[in-house]
């Protein structure tokens, strides 16, 4: 499965290469695999095999309707149409991987109670920079679980500076 996920993740990394748009495709394929792996219903919906594929691409396409470009699109009805709607997240998640592998930076994932301005992620991008020693490009996932601060996960390191973490901390403490 994994020469897949990899080979979908290089063909999506030549199309936007060839748009010209390789932060943008790959922020937005990154959103809409985050999404579909969130939803359960969705993310069945389709990888049903019984449902016909222009059923399940015409879900897709109505769901990024204004929402995604036309190159972003193309690329979820490629993924969809061919059976493999399912691992859209983690063919994302390796798409994203690229990019920034080609742009000489490693993906920094950060988990927020809230969206992130750009000048947030911005600022968030120059201090990890900083702090790793190298670019990183900072992707950003919601998750309400998180409650206050972010979670962020750069390869192998994990910086935790929610406020969950900073409790339980302090009630070991006590």
């Amino acid at each position: 499965m994994s020469n897949r996920i990899d080979g979908y993740a290089e063909a999506m990394l030549a199309v936007a290469q060839a748009e010209g748009d390789v932060a943008g495709i790959s922020d937005e394929l990154f959103a809409v695999g985050r999404a579909v792996d969130g939803n359960d219903e969705l993310r069945n919906t389709i990888s049903d095999a019984r449902l016909p594929a222009e059923r399940k691409i015409q879900i897709m396409d109505d769901l990024l309707d204004g929402k995604a470009r036309a190159a972003t699109k193309g690329l979820v009805s490629m993924v969809v149409g061919a059976g493999r709607g399912g691992d859209l997240g983690k063919i994302a998640s390796a798409l994203a991987e690229r990019a920034a592998t080609t742009q000489g930076k490693q993906i920094a994932t950060v988990r927020s109670a809230v969206a992130l301005s750009d000048d947030q992620r911005g600022r968030l991008a120059t201090a990890l920079a900083a702090k790793l020693g190298t670019e990183v490009d900072v992707k950003v996932i919601q998750d309400s679980s998180v409650v206050g601060g972010l979670i962020t996960t750069v390869g192998d390191t994990v910086i935790d500076g929610s406020v969950r973490t900073r409790l339980n901390r302090l009630r070991e403490t006590l």
